[in-house]
């Protein structure tokens, strides 16, 4: 995990976005994967986004996952969707991800309404407390992953789980070929 100063989540919920915060403090004793097996590390915020934080914190792009809100329409109606992938990848937004959410066309959500919509801020958005109606689509070589990094819902810090910890997320599935190498 490089350089981060890794602390128990749940003893650290002033470092999350108020819904990853809740959804820490809710987190399921039936999961796949114990809530002390999440952890959270303070960071600089101008160093939030994905290649200036690998390098600054010594992570590798490999176990570093981003997580996009994509969104489509379906007969006057918007659907979302989060897509977790890693950094080495980019999504398919319009090929995996379109199908996924049954719509035509599907696109990145706008920021404001990424951001209006899970309470997070751009730059941290994390699966982990987005809205329950959401599908969490989780690119397969993220849950291949022993352990994963990526946002707490704010720019400040970085959550750090095992990547099997994404795929049994509430509302998770896990897809092969979500994303493709960058």
């Amino acid at each position: 995990m490089g350089t981060l100063k890794t602390e128990p989540a749940r003893a650290r919920l002033d470092l999350l976005a108020a819904p990853v915060a809740e959804a820490i403090a809710q987190w399921p004793v039936e999961a796949p994967v114990d809530v002390d097996d999440v952890f959270v590390a303070p960071i600089d915020a101008d160093l939030a986004d994905t290649a200036a934080f690998c390098a600054a914190y010594e992570v590798g792009l490999e176990v570093s996952a981003n997580c996009v809100v994509v969104a489509g329409k379906r007969e006057g109606v918007v659907r979302y969707a989060a897509c977790v992938i890693l950094a080495t990848t980019r999504a398919d937004v319009n090929g995996v991800a379109r199908r996924a959410l049954d719509v035509r066309k599907a696109s990145f959500a706008p920021m404001d309404d990424a951001v209006e919509l899970t309470g997070m801020e751009y730059g941290g958005i994390t699966p982990i407390g987005l809205p329950a109606q959401w599908p969490i689509l989780v690119d397969a070589r993220v849950i291949a992953t022993p352990h994963v990094i990526i946002g707490s819902g704010v720019r400040h810090s970085k959550i750090a789980l095992p990547g099997p910890a994404l795929g049994a997320l509430p509302g998770a599935q896990v897809v092969e070929g979500l994303a493709k190498p960058a």
